[in-house]
């Protein structure tokens, strides 16, 4: 019997069968699914480190089935479809993704190594597409980005690329429910090292991470995936300290982001590092933004769309109630969701998302478009 066609298949099955009975252990006891999840990784269930293409519009394993085909750009002259209007094709150059995570559906955790070449700063990014991108029928059209940000320093991970959370898993079940749209899910690095919050801002003498969060993430974006032109495919959502960066982004860049869901937020730059630098440290607050944006009339193309989550538990609920009551005016459009009895916790959050922040969020942004 040859090495290649002999006893691997079997022994897969074994894992597959050991994966179930230990995930059921899990569950029972209390210990939680990562326990099974880093057994996973050891026996290769997940495949990790195994490459990974987002270029065709085949299937979720990144490979395109008889029939399937890359997307085109039109032919010079050629009358434009809607989604061929609104949506940018990868404009390069591609990266190299490895697998890091899988979800049941099939579809898989990327990440990458990205060099900004704006801010100058290297980090990790992960991504995750949906099962609609490699769906045929949208192979011309765009996909909404949602740039997904950990609490806490962010580094060197995002938690966001791990499945305990089920934020992938959830927005995949959300799209089938119709109550979110498919998202692009893109989870950079918060921070250049535990040390310090930089506020994704680019605090002079600094790692330029407000130049990386809103420019150099983006731009690499567009360079591998299927995206629209307009801000109406662009948000943000963060928990704690992410949710500071995606809400700051959001007021500060309206003309690049439209929206984003900011749970249990902090609402003012508090990172050391702005000590001697205060007019740069007033033009990352969230509140003075905020407060510019609500003094102007409302405007279909330049409202931002903010959508809050606290919990009844959580130190900051009435600070985050006072600043939609404040500021949610003009251009600047709020929604509150607190949550009963929860506490300042990702696992809370990524649940109540489906209580209306996600649905509302959807409902102001740009989702894919079907071909005929």
């Amino acid at each position: 019997m040859s090495h290649t066609g002999g006893p691997a298949p079997r022994r897969r099955r074994r894992s597959r069968i050991w994966l179930v009975l230990l995930v059921v252990v899990s569950m029972l006891f209390g210990v939680g699914l990562g326990v099974a999840g880093s057994w996973a990784y050891r026996t290769g269930w997940f495949e990790q480190g195994d490459p990974v293409s987002f270029d065709t519009a085949g299937g979720p394993m990144g490979t395109a089935p008889e029939g399937g085909s890359a997307a085109k750009n039109p032919e010079p002259g050629a009358p434009l479809s809607e989604a061929a209007a609104k949506t940018l094709l990868p404009t390069g150059p591609k990266a190299e993704f490895t697998t890091q995570n899988s979800i049941s559906d099939g579809t898989k955790i990327a990440v990458t190594t990205l060099a900004g070449k704006k801010s100058g700063f290297t980090g990790k990014v992960w991504v995750w597409a949906p099962k609609e991108y490699f769906d045929p029928k949208y192979a011309q059209s765009g996909f909404p980005v949602l740039i997904a940000l950990p609490g806490g320093n962010g580094y060197p991970n995002n938690y966001w690329m791990g499945t305990d959370l089920k934020l992938q898993s959830s927005i995949a079940a959300w799209s089938k429910e119709r109550k979110s749209l498919p998202f692009v899910v893109v989870m950079p690095v918060l921070n250049p090292d535990a040390k310090y919050y930089y506020d994704g801002s680019d605090i002079p003498g600094q790692p330029r991470m407000g130049t990386w969060m809103t420019e150099d993430v983006p731009d690499f974006v567009r360079a591998n995936f299927r995206t629209f032109k307009s801000r109406d495919g662009w948000a943000f959502m963060g928990s704690s300290s992410g949710a500071f960066v995606g809400l700051k982004s959001v007021l500060k860049h309206p003309d690049r982001f439209k929206a984003v869901i900011a749970s249990g937020p902090d609402t003012v730059p508090d990172s050391p590092l702005w000590k001697g630098h205060e007019a740069e440290r007033a033009a990352n607050a969230p509140e003075k933004l905020a407060a510019a944006l609500s003094k102007q009339p409302s405007a279909p193309d330049k409202d931002v769309y903010l959508a809050f989550q606290v919990g009844t538990r959580e130190p900051g609920v009435e600070n985050v109630r006072r600043f939609t009551e404040k500021y949610g005016k003009g251009r600047v459009k709020t929604r509150l969701n607190v949550i009963e009895n929860g506490s300042h916790n990702a696992k809370t959050y990524v649940g109540s998302m489906a209580e209306g922040s996600i649905q509302w969020l959807s409902e102001h942004m740009q989702g894919p478009i079907a071909g005929p």
